[in-house]
Formats: C-alpha cells, sequence, structure tokens
C-alpha cells in the first residue's frame, strides 16, 4: 500500500491517560493497580470495550494476556503493539500503560483515516509484567518465551496467601493457551525511559538497541562474635570491617572497567546487630549491568576472585551467584525503521540500552522486536512522582505510527 504520512490525536491520547489513571488512582496522582486486582479488571474490561468499539476481535490467553486485532487485508502474521496495564505500589501513570494506549490510538488514526492495513494489526496487554503481586516480573512474556514453567508461575502466592492461578480464575481473564502470541511481524513497546538520560541530554526519542545483561550475587563474610568493649583490635575478626574493605575494593576494581557498567549493593545484613557485640556474619548483594557481555564476565570474575584477597580481616568470604541474563538484542532493521521515523518527524533521538527489564526482552527471542523510550522527568519511575510530558507521549505515539506505516509499506 502507499506509505502515507499521518499524525495521532494528542488530546485524545492524554484523555485516555488520564481516563486509565483512575482505576487505582492514589493521593498524591500515582496509580496502584496490581496484576488481576479489582483495578487492573476495571482497566482491562474498558480497554476491551475500547478496542471492540473500532471493530477489532479481543482474545485472552492462558495467562490472561489480552490481544485485541484489526483485521488486515492480507492474512499475514500481524504487527503487535503493547505493553502491561499493570502498575507496582504507588506507581505512576505511565509505566507500561502507555505502551498499550500508543497501540490504541495508532488504531484509532488508522481507522478515522480510513487506512486499511495491508496485515493485521494486534494490540497487547501482557500480565503481571511487574511482578509486584505476584513474583517473577515479566511473568506472562516470560511463559510464553518458554523463560519460566506455567505451573510454577500458577504457584506463586502474594501477600494473602491467593496463588496466581486462583486470582487469574477468579479475574474473568483466564483465556486459551492457543491464543498465545506465537509469530508477528514485528513487535513493538513503548515506554517511559524511567531514568534521566533523555531528559539531560534535551532528547525526545530514545530508540533502544537492548536490554543490559546483568549479573547478582550475595557475598556472605563469617567472623566471629564478642564483646564490643573487651576485645582488643588486632585479635577481633570483625564481619562489618571485612565487607567494608571488600566494597571498597569492590568499587575500585569495577569503577575502571567502563563508565557505562552500573553496579548497586541493594542490601546489607549485619548479624547479630547488637551494638555491644562485634559483627560475626554480614551479608550483602552486588549486582551489575552492561551491553557487553564480556564487561559481565570480567564482574563475575572480580566478585569470584573476593575471596582471596588480602583485605579480609581475618574473615572467611562466600560469593553466591543469585542469577544472570545475557544482554538482549532488538532486531536492527526495526531499530532502523524507529530512527527514520523520528528524523523523518523532526523528533531529535538517540540509540540508547535499557537497564530496566521489559516483556520485549523475552518476546524479542522469538518475535522481531524493539523499543522506544520517551523522557521520564528527573528520571522517575515506579513512584508517584513519575512523569513524562503529553508533547513527548504523543511524539512517541507519532513515531511508532509512522514505523507501523512504513511497516504495512512493504
Amino acid at each position: 500500500m502507499q506509505r502515507q504520512k499521518v499524525l495521532i490525536n494528542g488530546k485524545r491520547l492524554k484523555q485516555e491517560l488520564e481516563k486509565f489513571a483512575e482505576f487505582g488512582r492514589t493521593e498524591n496522582n500515582g496509580v496502584t493497580r496490581l496484576s488481576l486486582s479489582k483495578e487492573d479488571i476495571q482497566a482491562r474490561d474498558y480497554f476491551r470495550t475500547c478496542c471492540e468499539e473500532l471493530g477489532m476481535t479481543v482474545k485472552v490467553d492462558d495467562m490472561g494476556c489480552m490481544y485485541a486485532t484489526l483485521a488486515g487485508l492480507e492474512d499475514k502474521p500481524p504487527i503487535v503493539i503493547g505493553s502491561h496495564i499493570d502498575s507496582v505500589k504507588k506507581g505512576g501513570r505511565f509505566d507500561g500503560i502507555l505502551g498499550v494506549l500508543t497501540g490504541l490510538e495508532v488504531v484509532r488514526t488508522l481507522v478515522e483515516n480510513q487506512i486499511e492495513p495491508s496485515i493485521p494489526i494486534t494490540l497487547v496487554n501482557f500480565t503481571n509484567e511487574e511482578g509486584a503481586r505476584f513474583e517473577p516480573s515479566m511473568m506472562a512474556s516470560g511463559v510464553l518465551s518458554g523463560k519460566f514453567d506455567k505451573n510454577v508461575m500458577f504457584g506463586s502466592q502474594d501477600s494473602e496467601g491467593i496463588t496466581f492461578g486462583e486470582a487469574l480464575a477468579a479475574s474473568g481473564y483466564a483465556g486459551d493457551i492457543e491464543n498465545r502470541l506465537k509469530e508477528a511481524t514485528a513487535f513493538l513497546e513503548m515506554h517511559i525511559e524511567q531514568g534521566p538520560v533523555l531528559e539531560k541530554e534535551a532528547l525526545t526519542i530514545g530508540v533502544v538497541e537492548c536490554v543490559v545483561g546483568m549479573a547478582c550475587y550475595e557475598i556472605e563474610v563469617t567472623g566471629e562474635s564478642n564483646h564490643a568493649g573487651t576485645t582488643p583490635m588486632s585479635m577481633r575478626r570483625d564481619a562489618l570491617f571485612a565487607a567494608n574493605n571488600l566494597i571498597n575494593e569492590i568499587r575500585k576494581r569495577l569503577s575502571v572497567l567502563d563508565q557505562e557498567l552500573v553496579y548497586t549493593i541493594g542490601r546489607v545484613n549485619v548479624y547479630p546487630s547488637i551494638h555491644t557485640v562485634i559483627p560475626n556474619k554480614v551479608v550483602f548483594t552486588l549486582e551489575a549491568r552492561h551491553k557487553n557481555m564480556e564487561i559481565i564476565t570480567t564482574v563475575k570474575d572480580i566478585i569470584q576472585g573476593l575471596p582471596s584477597l588480602g583485605v579480609n580481616e581475618g574473615c572467611e568470604v562466600k560469593t553466591t551467584k543469585l542469577w544472570e541474563r545475557d544482554t538482549v538484542w532488538f532486531a536492527p532493521e526495526l531499530c532502523q525503521l524507529l530512527e527514520q521515523s523520528a528524523a523523518s518527524l523532526g523528533y531529535s533521538n538517540r540509540r540508547m540500552v535499557s537497564g530496566a527489564g521489559h516483556d520485549a526482552q523475552f518476546i524479542a527471542s522469538y518475535v522481531p522486536t524493539a523499543m522506544l523510550f520517551v523522557p521520564s522527568i528527573n528520571g522517575k519511575s515506579h513512584c508517584e512522582e513519575e512523569l513524562t510530558t503529553w508533547e513527548d507521549c504523543e511524539k512517541g505515539v507519532n513515531v511508532i505510527l509512522d514505523t507501523v506505516l512504513a511497516l504495512l509499506s512493504k
């Protein structure tokens, strides 16, 4: 078909974002919309209504993922657009839902401009992306891509002891395994950046090349407890002093590897945690993220070498790998299309990576996939202060629309 240059209705997009924010709105203008909660089901019901009003066919799979399809002139694998509707507790109004409403606004624009797509357009809402109610995160897309075991996921419990399987059955959104996303011409996910880079560089669009690889370790330092007032310093095996030495060494060694490497010591537990007792054990976590897996391998070597360093204050050091993931690279041809669309619309843009996980990283294992970021003000996300300007939301959806039209014209 002949490619057309059309733009979305920014006012309508804003209205829908504000409408969905009503489903679980918090006192400070955030959102609590945990997966398969009452608020999530209300949002799902409204999303279904919006899609059906456009003449779309809505199906649900066995993980509760929703698929709304606008028929194409040819029976070919669809262009899929989407993200997730669920949120974390006291999260923001844009995370996830912007990606779903991107698809809705794209279809609305096609319909009102009487553009009949040559191939189907499917909108998707993946279930339990956040993992805020049922662990792990990206649960449904993980099952679809074969990363997670469905039976194990169905047994995941929330804080009230309700399993994911029970909540799904009660929600009215337990569908058929045959409805799962199996193939697609492309999957496009738009998301807020959840970081400060685009805003700091005064850019509008981030074309995401990959979701970076990472490794997470637990380091356990074991010493000996004794009285804090009577034990000479030279006779101590203080686990906290040893842990402090190790943390300083970790920072010194990792900081020189690469400026794009990020690493975090996010949890530290000290035992017995009594002010009059020398700590006999410290357990802390260390995670590191980078797109180059060779860098991650070097980080792992450094961590595994910690027990042999001469800074351990006579304590024993044990390192345990908790989990890791490889970098997921998105389809180069789709990244190029997104970049070309942003440039053709006159929007400033750059290539970038995602440090956070998204459904797209799992779907990329079997479907050509790409992601697009729009700026997060002050880099805020997963909090009530999360904010992206309406103008940037509109521009991001325009890029997705233009990319869809480019795919349809091929």
